[in-house]
């Protein structure tokens, strides 16, 4: 009758362990999956920074560059420069924030202050 009990016993943990490494094995699956769909998620929000970041710069430019045309009276020019410049802003926002043009340092700025006379 131990015997029998033992065996029982033993059973039931082969297959309690059983059963938990299979739960841990859905665990590691489930944290694997929720890393990438936060990885993905953080690609969406960058990319969304950069769209509006360049079609920010390409609006306002457009917009100074039409009310730049419409008190002056320069007809289209005004609105093609500022366009233009707006483009080029936009495209210098979008790689400082990939990272391939890196902003000036706060120490380099300081030096060029001081280089022209002016105080901080």
């Amino acid at each position: 009758m131990t015997d029998n009990r033992e065996e029982s016993l033993d059973e039931r943990r082969r297959r309690l362990a059983a059963e938990l490494a299979q739960r841990g094995v859905a665990d590691k699956t489930e944290e694997r999956d929720e890393i990438r769909a936060e990885e993905t998620r953080k690609g969406y929000g960058m990319a969304m920074k950069i769209s509006s970041e360049f079609i920010s710069a390409v609006i306002v430019g457009a917009i100074l560059g039409y009310l730049f045309d419409h008190f002056v009276g320069t007809g289209p020019w005004g609105m093609i420069v500022m366009l233009l410049l707006g483009f080029c802003a936009g495209v210098l926002n979008v790689m400082r924030t990939v990272g391939m043009v890196a902003s000036p340092h706060p120490a380099d700025r300081r030096m060029d202050l001081k280089d022209k006379g002016e105080d901080l």
